[in-house]
């Protein structure tokens, strides 16, 4: 059963604010309206996300100018993970998004983990070129070199 809500803010994957969108309870019930993040489908709900709409909209052009500062300055970044391989560069483990963040956050970049996004995990010596999602519309890529520890 879904049911029909107006988002209040922009969610990935789902919409931006004042969106009439329609979800499955569960994920209205236990998600959504919880955390106020939408409210149900009413003449009010859509008056109150009319009267928010030039605030909205700005934040999302602060978001989004903010997001291509970070994008500019990561495109110029490039990491070392130093690990442990093998004679082969295979390594004993492998490098996952969540070291790449904690390497992020060394060169004072609050990236959340599942901004970083990872095929698979890497797991030999080298250059690498990972994407960071900053944005709807804006991605970075790092450089990330894999070295031997």
């Amino acid at each position: 059963m879904n049911v029909k809500l107006i988002l209040l803010e922009d969610i990935e994957e789902l919409g931006y604010a004042g969106d009439a969108v329609s979800v499955a309870a569960g994920y209205a019930r236990n998600y959504l309206l919880p955390k106020g993040l939408a409210a149900k489908a009413s003449p009010a709900a859509l008056r109150q996300v009319e009267s928010r709409r030039e605030k909205i909209e700005a934040q999302r052009k602060d978001e989004l100018g903010k997001a291509q500062e970070i994008s500019a300055r990561l495109a110029e970044l490039e990491i070392s993970i130093p690990m442990q391989a093998g004679d082969d560069n295979q390594l004993f483990g492998s490098v996952t998004a969540h070291m790449i963040c904690d390497e992020l956050a060394k060169q004072n970049f609050s990236i959340e983990l599942r901004r970083v996004e990872l095929e698979k995990p890497i797991k030999e010596l080298g250059a690498f070129n990972v994407t960071v999602k900053l944005h709807k519309e804006v991605a970075a890529s790092v450089k990330v070199w894999v070295v031997r520890a």
